[in-house]
């Protein structure tokens, strides 16, 4: 199915429409993708989000606009291509950058570093450039490779990865843990793999081999993946090592443990899925994207029961006017812990442009 050709029928369910408003409006001047519009602790454009918003509105037929995002990202990478040429020294050397003098996961809308308050916010993670070249290679797809100015911050950020998946970082919730996260070494893969199509050169698939290596010798555990080599619990986030970052196919074994595990321990009440067991941010409630997740992994293995079931509960989900949640809290792991959060900084996120971006893609996905 061609991009252009997926977005007339997709757009006749009215949360569709949503979602392409909600990520169209959320996307600033200068090209970034705003987390969440009013939701002030989330005033910044992640990589993360940012990729998979880029990538829904090109599945759908939105170009320019996702364009506009890829551009935005490489202009802001160039703004600060010495914190990537010195971290990429620095590993080379054998020594380890302190964290803050690592390029940063979120950007201001301009694509200016932010300023810590005074409640720093951690800001190390690599996967978000993994992801970014993933999406970039999607919205190349089928055309010439990047012009040379493009294919120098590819090879630039595919050189990152490469020099420093290995560090200790922050994860895909910018939490620490231990500071290694499966879905973060995925990325990675995904990442790199996606600079050697770019780029055409297998230097990066050869690069992304011990990355895939350490992920099945140090992150299966009792024939599922695990969030990390010192952290057995599951994650829903690790739906992604097969949709979309390719570790390994949907039917591999392990792959289907691994959901098979996260379908039954980590669904709430009503069908949403919970990140992680003992998560209470907001008290660790069901989040909208990671259901979509789940629905886009069951799209592509022809699991169309599934689908159906997550995709509905997300859009059982919705606002009134069609806006979507970060996630719901009305039964949550930890009810102690919602009021805390709502104190400190007011309701759940909502509209999540994320969580729009997540919808989308299932919804394609299934066509």
């Amino acid at each position: 199915m061609s991009l252009v050709a997926g977005a007339t029928p997709i757009l006749g369910d009215p949360l569709a429409r949503r979602s392409v408003e909600v990520l169209k409006a959320g996307q600033d001047r200068s090209g970034a993708f705003v987390a969440c519009p009013t939701f002030s602790v989330y005033d910044f454009a992640w990589l993360r989000d940012g990729a998979f918003c880029a990538h829904a509105l090109d599945l759908v037929g939105e170009r320019e606009v996702a364009g506009a995002f890829h551009r935005w990202v490489a202009g802001s990478v160039e703004a600060h291509r010495e914190l990537f040429e010195s971290a990429i020294h620095a590993v080379g050397n054998g020594e380890t950058p302190a964290p803050h003098a690592m390029p940063p996961a979120r950007y201001t809308l301009e694509g200016a570093l932010e300023h810590d308050d005074e409640e720093p916010w951690p800001n190390f993670q690599v996967d978000g450039y993994g992801m970014w070249l993933w999406a970039l290679a999607g919205h190349l797809s089928g055309r010439r490779r990047p012009d040379a100015e493009l294919a120098r911050t590819v090879t630039l950020v595919a050189t990152y990865l490469a020099a420093c998946w290995s560090l200790k970082c922050f994860n895909c919730w910018e939490e620490y843990d231990d500071g290694e996260h499966a879905s973060t070494l995925g990325a990675v893969v995904a990442g790199l793999e996606a600079a050697a199509r770019m780029l055409n050169d297998p230097l990066w698939t050869a690069e992304a081999a011990p990355v895939r290596a350490r992920l099945l010798d140090a992150f299966v555990d009792g024939g599922r993946f695990a969030r990390g080599p010192q952290d057995r619990r599951l994650d829903a986030s690790l739906l992604w090592l097969s949709v979309p970052f390719g570790v390994l196919p949907p039917d591999d074994e392990r792959i289907v443990a691994t959901v098979d595990s996260i379908r039954v321990d980590l669904a709430g009440a009503g069908g949403g899925l919970f990140r992680y067991l003992g998560d209470t941010y907001y008290g660790g409630g069901q989040w909208l994207l990671l259901t979509s997740s789940l629905a886009w992994h069951d799209a592509v293995a022809g699991n169309r029961e599934a689908f159906l079931a997550s995709q509905e509960w997300v859009r059982a989900q919705a606002l009134e006017n069609g806006d979507l949640p970060e996630q719901v809290c009305d039964r949550p792991q930890n009810l102690d812990m919602v009021d805390p959060w709502v104190r400190r900084w007011g309701p759940v996120a909502t509209p999540l442009l994320w969580s729009h971006a997540m919808y989308l893609i299932a919804e394609v996905a299934a066509r």
